[in-house]
């Protein structure tokens, strides 16, 4: 069974969206505003890069990373991993040539049954919505979040607002920095 790791820039409060500076959101770049830039706090970046065997994505993070992520250096490793994008409404047509090999998934089955496969560690960058609902049908194993010591009220969560049973984690590494951030890596306990 391979593990899904959902990987995220959060705020204190929970927030997620536009951490880089997509535009819509009022607070959009929230990540590097005013926040000291500290190599050590995002090492784990690199990490994933070298431990995950592939990327899933959402479709709204699929259409707004795959025109820059190819071209940037700093994510050369994920440009040769199979990615896949959950999607109803993508087709074949809309995915970029220069991103390596990437399957359209349709459903949370689909999620569940590419689990079952071999390999090594899957990757969801962004994709807030279904993350959400990955986490709502238990198949998230493990959340990598760098904490931003930032509170930004409204915008989209990481974390669903169903109705539902407690999910415990168990925090398996962490560390704070000078600038603030925290790392939190947490496997959920099943």
């Amino acid at each position: 069974m391979r593990t899904l790791i959902s990987t995220a820039f959060i705020s204190l409060d929970g927030v997620v969206e536009a951490p880089g500076g997509e535009a819509g959101y009022r607070n959009a770049g929230w990540t590097f505003k005013d926040i000291e830039f500290l190599p050590e706090a995002f090492e784990i970046k690199g990490r994933e890069q070298q431990e995950a065997s592939a990327m899933l994505l959402g479709r709204t993070s699929y259409e707004a990373f795959s025109p820059v992520w190819p071209g940037m250096e700093e994510f050369a490793e994920y440009k040769v991993m199979p990615k896949y994008v959950v999607s109803t409404t993508l087709k074949d047509d809309d995915l970029v040539s220069n991103w390596g090999d990437t399957t359209i998934l349709r459903s949370l089955d689909e999620v569940a049954e590419l689990k079952k496969t071999e390999g090594g560690p899957i990757i969801i960058h962004g994709s807030a919505s279904l993350t959400r609902s990955l986490a709502d049908a238990d198949l998230i194993d493990r959340y990598h979040l760098l904490v931003f010591p930032v509170l930004l009220g409204a915008g989209k969560r990481l974390f669903s607002a169903t109705d539902k049973d407690k999910q415990r984690l168990k925090l398996v590494e962490h560390a704070a920095y000078a600038n603030g951030l925290q790392k939190n890596v947490f496997d959920v306990v099943r």
